[in-house]
């Protein structure tokens, strides 16, 4: 899949900074909020962003391994899950009428027939994929149509008004998927050996973790541990990740904010990265997760995310939970007084900056 990717043009950094400098404030004071308003500003390419629509989508598939093993739960639990974030009781649910977010859950490909269902995108590539333990987890075939119905759901997103999409996931046996994906993707050499990066996921014992390194360790002696992103995608990823890799790349397509989740989705981050590392400047990280990995991966993107809670749930929560930072980078860049207006002295001075005669 062809993506064309346009990076942030930086000939407004210095009218963005210029305003941010001139609130009614001291020099960085509001810290990485402001930042974050200038990358806002940024992707937007003006200096009265807006966050308009904003959409968590929820890429949901079961894996063939989890039966294996590498999870505490049994793989039901992904499609009994989907059922929950569509009668609107779970965590993500909660947060999302919360924030006022929209909230879209895609059947990537669960081993279960959902049939016709309000809030539910029909995007099932198959029932889950192949043990990976014991073959490629999909065909080349069904890797690149994940990819491009991810591609396909953010260009629709963005056709529909949405400017801001956060990304979630549900899958039993995910993060062992993703543990598999940020060791062939980063490499031991900057810290992603396979032990390091391999956490206890939807909660595994000590027994269980050592059991499930043996498992990954059986499926890294099958597949070996290929470099190229799409060859590891399609030897252990599954198709949510597979799926949410496709929309990132059509998200920052389309000059939308991406706001990144956890270990899983940042493992699906890994793959469109290296695709086409243009779309980073369109990401925002929202938590550092508990799972050891997602440490290692933050670190060989080289960024930092915005909270720090402990999360290890998924779902999009982490995204949904760091909306209002997104809010308030926006509105005190668009609503707070400069000194000009306010008629506050400053202890810098006017050092005006012309704004570009053109803004694309």
């Amino acid at each position: 899949m062809q993506t064309h990717i346009i990076p942030p043009n930086q000939a407004l950094a210095a009218a963005l900074q210029q305003k941010i400098d001139r609130k009614t404030k001291p020099l960085g004071a509001l810290g990485r909020l402001e930042a974050l308003a200038l990358q806002i500003g940024l992707v937007q390419q003006t200096l009265e962003p807006e966050l308009r629509q904003p959409q968590i989508v929820i890429f949901a598939g079961d894996h063939g391994a989890a039966r294996a093993g590498v999870s505490a739960y049994p793989q039901d639990v992904t499609w009994q899950m989907v059922e929950n974030f569509l009668a609107g009781g779970a965590a993500i649910n909660v947060f999302c009428r919360q924030m006022e977010l929209g909230l879209s859950v895609v059947d990537a490909g669960v081993n279960h027939d959902f049939g016709k269902r309000d809030g539910l995108i029909d995007a099932k590539i198959a029932p889950g994929t192949a043990n990976y333990l014991e073959q490629p987890a999909m065909t080349a075939e069904q890797r690149d149509a994940a990819l491009q119905r991810g591609r396909e759901i953010a260009h629709a997103l963005a056709d529909n008004g949405c400017n801001c999409v956060g990304f979630g996931e549900m899958g039993i046996g995910n993060t062992a998927a993703a543990s598999l994906l940020t060791t062939c993707l980063i490499g031991a050499e900057h810290g992603a050996d396979l032990y390091t990066v391999t956490g206890p996921g939807t909660g595994l014992d000590d027994t269980g973790l050592a059991h499930k390194r043996e498992l990954l360790k059986q499926a890294l002696r099958r597949g070996g541990w290929p470099t190229e992103p799409l060859q590891a995608l399609s030897e252990y990823g599954g198709f949510e990740i597979a799926m949410m890799a496709g929309a990132m790349l059509g998200a920052a397509e389309r000059r939308m904010l991406i706001v990144i989740d956890g270990f899983i989705v940042t493992s699906a981050l890994l793959v469109a990265h290296a695709l086409n590392p243009n779309l980073l400047p369109y990401c925002v990280f929202a938590h550092h997760s508990l799972e050891p990995g997602h440490r290692v991966q933050l670190s060989f993107l080289m960024s930092q995310p915005l909270v720090e809670l402990d999360l290890r749930l998924g779902e999009g929560t982490g995204a949904a939970l760091a909306w209002p930072l997104l809010q308030a980078a926006v509105n005190f860049l668009n609503h707070m007084a400069s000194f000009e207006s306010a008629g506050v002295d400053s202890a810098g001075g006017e050092h005006a900056v012309d704004e570009p005669s053109a803004l694309r």
